[in-house]
């Protein structure tokens, strides 16, 4: 076998048990360190800020890349896309403080239906000739 690498046949196992325990040595760290609280915490914050910028470079490269199809809409059916797009986010921002009440609660699902509705009416009217 000339040029061939050769591999042991428990390489990935090894290596998936250095991940775990890699990740378990960390997490024993933050439970049982002073502070490791407080680190996980920001450490927690810095992620979800870094989710919320992937994302809305997302929604800006999707924006860009459809601009002519939004203008193509008109202003009527944008309206109803963005309005719903942002009743959207409300209702995840403000699910769990929704649902403490039940009329809050039936709210809540009243705008859920408002914003789909939205949607699949922007959605058939792209879809129109």
């Amino acid at each position: 076998m000339t040029g061939a690498h050769v591999t042991g046949a428990y390489t990935g196992h090894v290596q998936r048990a250095r991940n775990i325990a890699i990740v378990l040595l960390i997490a024993a760290g933050v439970y049982a360190l002073p502070g490791g609280g407080r680190a996980a915490n920001i450490f927690e914050s810095v992620l979800l800020i870094g989710f919320g910028v992937g994302i809305g470079y997302l929604g800006l490269r999707l924006y860009r890349e459809n601009r002519l199809a939004l203008y193509g809409l008109g202003d009527r059916y944008r309206g109803l896309l963005y309005g719903g797009l942002a009743l959207g986010m409300f209702l995840i921002v403000a699910q769990k403080r929704m649902w403490q009440s039940g009329i809050g609660e039936l709210a809540w699902f009243v705008l859920a239906g408002l914003v789909i509705y939205a949607l699949v009416a922007v959605y058939r009217y792209s879809r129109s000739y």
